[in-house]
């Protein structure tokens, strides 16, 4: 039989509903001898429903009026986004304001124009270098830096004073005037054109997400809510989540610099998130309207009480996980816990007020619940979830020892995470930037597209003329050049490697390895730690390494370094946090261990996918050797508050079943039958939403939306279901235990320890 509290409180604990049902779970319960009623909802409940159903009207009309205005500034949005590998204060940082200022080489604002000519003679290749000189012209502040001919290829460097976006924008005009020129077989690439040809491709993989992901939700919310009006409510707050949040990221655009990705990346999770809020608030609000004779007004306020205060809990919750970011001392991860972090408060503001408004009007007629299964004795059938329960109930360590080594073996593949900053390989390559790259790649090698660039601080003008200079300059060099993984070293007296005050020099070294490769990043770490000490430029000189080789390996070491203390303050955060929302210690801890588990194994089965390709011609994903670099940052950002958010929702039901009067294993049955339905829809919806990413056509996204999937299915079903229930079982009454001292710091009731003979 179903394991039953033997009382069921008559308010809701830690915001989590009471009494009633909140998943569809058909789990009987009693309230002091009678069946259960309809929740009592707080007076702060009470007002705020009141405010929200008797002002629908203005709510509605000003979630329009938003929505509006977020969809408007869309079509301004990718202007302003970019896509900045750069740290400020590491030495390729300080190498690049270097050459921008004294070189004048924007290394975000270069263009690079390739032109395959074939069997052309000397006069031909030459004719077209000069219309190659005069179509750049076209762009404003373009200057040609540099210009090659090997192999019957043209290749040309254009500077330009533009950042990345500006620049991107002038992509077509260089095009249009190559064109104009005659050279039909010049293709232009470079950070600008990359930008330029990758807008349109995501924008088209975030519509077709996008459909997936609703259409997957409708089905979900269907079966879960039934054919009724409530079914589509949820598809309409995330709408105006996603709108609003658009209208947030364009504001922060013109503020701080905001990478290409956010749109993918917030609006698909922002589409989940606020449907899985919506779900619960609705399965609650459909509960409270079965009471006989109960007004609208009284039912959205109980529901606020209890669903309501879950959502703003678990949203906080999210926002938390995001908010770590901000201690991340890269930009380009700044800005996308930015846009996240408002996220989970724009759905939670939308299910607090829209929400409850929509509802009101909908009322009783727009909610139906489908029957309950009944029994031959006319008591209704137990519900899966509870079978589950009681069944890991029933074998607590047998069931822990069984879902601990699969998520060891989900975790496994972990030991063979390899990183990289980006990728010229994993992109489309069907865009003109992609084949351009892939032109020079076949010709030059793939190293040539992005060098590294040694910039010398002589201190003092004029001392790159003196011949101590020259001679130092040239055994740097010729060390350099012995490299195995050395294509070519360039060095020289003309502009291109000297500044006009002779102060400043610069030595290009070219790999035989594309950017983020590992080979690549090697040679950036022997540039600085053994070719460069062992020369000496002489007194107050300096020497750093630049180029986009050096701004990933220092991308990568900013993000590292700084992650194991971020990791620690946001694991701490959310102890705090669990305290005292469970009242009690272990849990707290428990919660936590549990959520570094989800997260291993979601890296574990990641590198799976994507290093060791399982999978990966099913689904249509890149087959690459690294991840880049912002994806496992980002993921456990994201996966630390989604994870957090399902325990919320589980821990809290059975904190309350067992401040009702349950037993620890009632406590359980009762919490994962209840909740076990809405976690599991909440958590296929939010899979469904962010496998919109997995369908596009940019490696990063696809290794972030695989991650998510795979974390968030691990989450809801191996750790929510089997782990966390049989190690509550085992750990018996000490599950329960918050200390007088700790709950005073926590500004919370303590739970003292029960003795073992209490419930028994």
């Amino acid at each position: 039989m179903t394991n039953t509290p033997r009382h069921q409180p008559d308010e809701a604990v830690d915001g989590i509903s009471n009494g009633a049902d909140d998943s569809g779970a058909s789990v009987s319960t009693t309230h002091r001898g009678m069946s259960s009623a309809i929740a009592s909802p707080t007076p702060r409940a009470a007002r705020w429903a009141r405010l929200m159903t008797q002002r629908r009207a203005a709510v509605i009309v000003t979630w329009v009026v938003l929505g509006v205005l977020g969809l408007l500034s869309a079509s301004g949005l990718s202007s302003l986004l970019t896509s900045p590998l750069s740290v400020p204060g590491t030495d390729s940082a300080i190498a690049n304001q270097i050459l921008l200022r004294h070189f004048h080489q924007n290394i975000e604002g270069s263009f690079t124009v390739v032109a395959d000519l074939g069997a052309a003679n000397a006069t031909e290749i030459a004719h077209d270098q000069a219309l190659v000189r005069r179509a750049v012209r076209s762009v404003p502040t373009a200057q040609v830096t540099q210009q090659q001919a090997f192999f019957g290829t043209i290749f040309t460097g254009v500077n330009t004073a533009f950042d990345l976006s500006h620049a991107a924008a002038e992509t077509d005009t260089l095009r249009t005037a190559l064109k104009k020129e005659g050279l039909a077989t010049a293709e232009v690439t470079g950070p600008p054109a990359l930008q330029h040809d990758l807008t349109p491709i995501l924008a088209s993989d975030l519509h077709r997400g996008e459909v997936i992901a609703i259409i997957l939700a409708i089905i979900i919310l269907l079966l879960v809510l039934g054919w009724s009006w409530s079914a589509l409510i949820p598809i309409a707050i995330a709408g105006a989540t996603i709108a609003v949040d658009i209208g947030v990221v364009f504001l922060l655009a013109h503020r701080t610099s905001m990478v290409l990705y956010i749109p993918n990346v917030i609006q698909l999770i922002a589409l989940g998130l606020a449907i899985d809020y919506s779900l619960l608030v609705v399965h609650r609000f459909r509960h409270e309207m079965m009471t006989e004779g109960v007004s609208v007004e009284h039912a959205v306020a109980a529901t606020l009480s209890t669903a309501g205060r879950t959502v703003a809990f678990s949203s906080g919750i999210v926002a938390v996980g995001l908010a770590i970011l901000f201690a991340m001392p890269v930009p380009f991860l700044r800005s996308l816990g930015a846009a996240g972090f408002f996220v989970p408060l724009v759905a939670m503001a939308a299910a607090l007020t829209l929400l409850p408004a929509l509802l009101s009007l909908v009322g009783a007629r727009g909610v139906r619940a489908p029957r309950p299964r009944a029994r031959s004795d006319g008591g209704e059938r137990p519900d899966r979830w509870a079978r589950l329960a009681q069944a890991v109930v029933a074998r607590p360590g047998r069931t822990l020892t069984v879902a601990l080594i699969i998520l060891a073996a989900c975790s496994a593949s972990s030991f063979w995470l390899q990183l990289t900053p980006g990728s010229t390989s994993a992109i489309p390559q069907n865009i003109e930037s992609a084949r351009a790259l892939t032109v020079l790649s076949s010709r030059f090698g793939p190293g040539v597209v992005s060098p590294s660039q040694i910039v010398i601080d002589l201190g003092r003008p004029r001392q790159a003329s003196t011949p101590s200079a020259q001679a130092t300059t040239m055994s740097l060099a010729k060390s350099i050049l012995v490299d195995p993984e050395v294509f070519a070293v360039a060095i020289g007296h003309d502009t291109t490697y000297v500044d006009p005050s002779g102060r400043y020099e610069q030595i290009y070294v070219i790999g035989r390895s594309e950017f983020g490769a590992p080979a690549s990043q090697q040679l950036v770490s022997r540039l600085r730690h053994h070719y460069i000490p062992r020369v000496d430029f002489g007194q107050n000189s300096r020497v750093v390494v630049g180029g986009a080789p050096a701004q990933g390996v220092d991308f990568l070491a900013s993000v590292y370094d700084a992650f194991p203390w971020v990791l620690g303050a946001a694991l701490l955060v959310a102890l705090i946090w669990l305290a005292r929302a469970f009242r009690s210690l272990v849990l707290a801890v428990v919660s936590v261990v549990l959520n570094l588990l989800s997260v291993s194994a979601a890296f574990g089965l990641l590198v799976l996918f994507t290093r060791f390709g399982v999978g990966t011609h099913l689904l249509g994903t890149y087959h690459v050797a690294q991840i880049e670099g912002w994806v496992p940052v980002f993921l456990f950002a994201v996966l630390f508050g989604l994870s957090m958010d399902y325990e919320v929702f589980l821990v809290s039901r059975m904190r309350e079943a067992h401040d009702a009067g349950a037993t620890t294993s009632e406590a359980i049955v009762t919490g994962v039958a209840r909740t076990g339905r809405v976690v599991s829809a909440a958590a296929i919806i939010l899979v469904g939403a962010v496998s919109g990413l997995i369908v596009g056509h940019v490696a990063g996204l696809q290794e972030l939306g695989m991650g998510l999937a795979l974390g968030i299915l691990v989450d809801a079903t191996i750790v929510r279901g089997l782990v966390l229930p049989s190690v509550m079982t085992l750990l018996g009454r000490w599950n329960w235990w918050l200390p007088s001292g700790v709950a005073t710091l926590l500004r919370t009731t303590p739970s003292p320890l029960e003795s073992p003979e209490a419930r028994a």
